[in-house]
């Protein structure tokens, strides 16, 4: 499913920036340096991922996460990576065919209104995407709740290593669980 709205409704000078842009994260983002220093599989065990496991990984990028994900899951699990790029959607959309995965879903979505449904995934990943100005957490948060299963984890790796797990505890919507790995890991609050 593609939905190329989110993208289009941001400013031109912003869609020539993210086409420019691609590329070289590509290169970055993928590089053997970056591999050795941030074990994808190393990270996304950190995040408690599993076999089996239904899986959100929002701001997919060039994929860094989503096929090692993808594979840690196994056939009897699902990642759904989202991205309000449409071009790191098709970019991840290649690498996925080339890896012959069947387990991954790309949607071309806002991460703040997915549109995806409710209680659907046991575990969202948050790796790279926060903080930052473009997903404010006031906004962020609540949607990944609704997206959670019951008893559902969030997941956030950050390279800011000031980052504090209470921005995301203050919502009141997840306990924070532990760091392992260098992922903080959430739980979400049951409704009472």
């Amino acid at each position: 499913m593609k939905n190329r709205e989110p993208f289009e409704n941001y400013s031109p000078i912003t869609r020539f920036l993210f086409r420019l842009m691609t590329p070289v994260m590509a290169v970055v983002m993928d590089s053997p340096l970056r591999r050795r220093f941030n074990d994808p599989v190393n990270t996304l065990k950190g995040a408690g991922i599993r076999s089996g496991a239904k899986v959100l990984e929002v701001g997919c990028g060039t994929g860094f996460f989503t096929i090692p994900a993808a594979k840690l899951v196994g056939n009897d699990g699902c990642v759904h990576a989202i991205d309000v790029h449409p071009l790191a959607i098709d970019h991840v959309a290649k690498k996925v065919q080339d890896a012959h995965l069947t387990n991954v879903k790309l949607t071309n979505a806002n991460a703040m209104d997915s549109g995806l449904p409710g209680s659907s995934f046991d575990l969202v990943l948050l790796f790279g995407v926060i903080p930052g100005p473009v997903l404010p957490l006031d906004k962020l948060l609540p949607e990944m709740y609704r997206l959670l299963k019951p008893e559902g984890d969030l997941a956030v790796w950050t390279a800011i290593p000031w980052w504090s797990p209470m921005s995301v505890t203050r919502s009141r919507l997840f306990t924070y669980v532990g760091k392992m790995r260098g992922v903080h890991n959430f739980r979400k609050v049951q409704d009472s």
